[in-house]
């Protein structure tokens, strides 16, 4: 498999050979940054974890070297927060048991660039080995522009190949912006109330994010908490612990469907049923 970065690498935590650690793979997330899986597609890593019928593999799109900094990591160069990231993206798949990480090793810049089909093609080639049944990224309402420049060339890529390739779902997951706000009917629970130990292990290995001033660990646990007890406002809790996730399957089937139009049938669902309640009361 020849991705086109030079510093890309595919890294097999249990040592099985690729062909057989691609061809396992039932569940992938693409993310933008080291730690956005682990945040976003818990769902599919605890899915998979232990379960020898399912396998769940990750494409970290960049390369992480704007990465903030303080603390013992205030010095870094950006080369040295790269190497840093990208070991501590190595432990996460060993401790979730991925079965393939990818580090594609891009700068940010490139994901932004319009013109520049190299990320695609690199997703192409990994989406089209994979044949992943489940596919998780980032929402298209996030609020950090890297996430949803890498959550549209997956859907560019998606719609590139053959559709004997492209998965049973595409959803779209939280990081910069949480889905809380859709209405009920839009939103994609996934309940991730089970072995909380795993989730703060995954998120905990990321020390150069949690030292260097972002407790994304305590934040995204706790919104998850959060979650399972605001979802339903008459009803006892079910879960203790939600991630909510945006159903995009419907843009890879209609490949003629704009996005951002897409997007905005949500937002306006939501405008208007906050609209239809204050109006119960004028």
């Amino acid at each position: 498999m020849k991705l086109n970065q030079p510093n890309s690498e595919i890294f097999i935590p249990d040592g099985t050979p690729l062909e057989t650690a691609l061809r396992r793979t039932t569940h992938l997330a693409v993310g933008a940054h080291q730690d956005d899986i682990e945040i976003m597609a818990y769902h599919g890593i605890l899915t998979c974890f232990q379960n020898p019928e399912l396998w769940f593999s990750a494409v970290t799109v960049t390369n992480g070297s704007g990465s903030p900094r303080t603390d013992l990591y205030a010095k870094y160069t950006d080369e040295q927060m790269m190497a840093v990231r990208r070991k501590e993206q190595k432990k996460s798949a060993i401790i979730g048991e991925y079965s393939v990480q990818f580090l594609l090793d891009y700068p940010s810049s490139a994901i932004k660039d319009k013109n520049n089909r190299s990320p695609i093609e690199d997703l192409k080639l990994i989406l089209t080995a994979t044949r992943p049944q489940i596919i998780y990224t980032h929402n298209l309402a996030d609020k950090h522009d890297t996430h949803v420049g890498v959550a549209i060339r997956l859907i560019q890529a998606l719609r590139e190949i053959n559709e004997q390739y492209r998965p049973e779902k595409l959803y779209g997951c939280e990081v910069w912006r949480d889905l809380d706000w859709l209405i009920d009917e839009d939103k994609v629970p996934f309940d991730v109330s089970a072995h909380e130990n795993l989730q703060a292990s995954l998120l905990g290995v990321f020390d150069s994010q949690i030292a260097g001033g972002k407790r994304y660990d305590l934040a995204t646990m706790g919104r998850r908490k959060a979650h399972a007890t605001y979802f339903a406002s008459h009803g006892v809790d079910t879960a203790t612990s939600l991630i909510f996730g945006m159903d995009l399957t419907h843009l890879i089937e209609d490949t003629s469907l704009n996005p951002f139009a897409y997007i905005q049938q949500h937002i306006q669902r939501f405008a208007s049923e906050v609209e239809q309640r204050i109006n119960k009361f004028l």
